[in-house]
C-alpha cells in the first residue's frame, strides 16, 4: 500500500504563511482536525464576510431552516443544500462544517452505526 501524503499551504489575513504536511496513516479524522485548526486560525477573516457568501453560512442556513428540531445527517443537509441553492456540494465539505459547528457547541454530534447524526443545540437544552 502506498504511503499517503497531504500537504496544505495557506496564508492568513496577517500574511503569515503555513505549510502543513501529513504523511503515513492519513485518516479522515486527522484531515478534519487540520481543517478545524485552519478554521480557528481564520476566525477574524470569517467574521468579516457577509452572512450568505460563505459555504459555512449556507450550510448553517440549511440546518436552521430545515432542521431546527430533531436529528439529521450530512446526507440530509446535502439534499436540502442542492435543492435550496441549486449548486452541487461534496458530502465531505458538509461533514467538515458540521464537525466545526459541533466543536463550537452549535450542534450535538453522535455516532449512529456507520454515520454521524446531528441535532441543533437550543438554549436550555443542556442537561444538568
Amino acid at each position: 500500500m502506498a504511503k499517503k501524503r497531504i500537504r496544505i499551504d495557506m496564508e492568513d489575513a496577517d500574511g503569515a504563511r503555513y505549510d502543513i504536511k501529513l504523511e503515513g496513516n492519513v485518516t479522515r479524522e486527522k484531515v478534519l482536525k487540520i481543517f478545524e485548526m485552519m478554521d480557528l486560525m481564520n476566525i477574524e477573516e470569517e467574521q468579516e464576510s457577509t452572512p450568505m457568501d460563505s459555504v459555512g453560512a449556507k450550510i448553517w442556513h440549511i440546518v436552521d431552516k430545515f432542521f431546527p428540531m430533531g436529528k439529521f445527517t450530512s446526507s440530509n443537509i446535502l439534499e436540502k443544500y442542492e435543492d435550496e441553492y441549486n449548486e452541487p456540494i461534496k458530502l465531505s465539505i458538509i461533514s467538515t462544517y458540521l464537525s466545526r459547528f459541533s466543536s463550537k457547541g452549535k450542534i450535538d454530534r453522535n455516532r449512529t452505526g456507520r454515520e454521524w447524526t446531528y441535532q441543533t443545540i437550543k438554549i436550555g437544552q443542556h442537561h444538568k
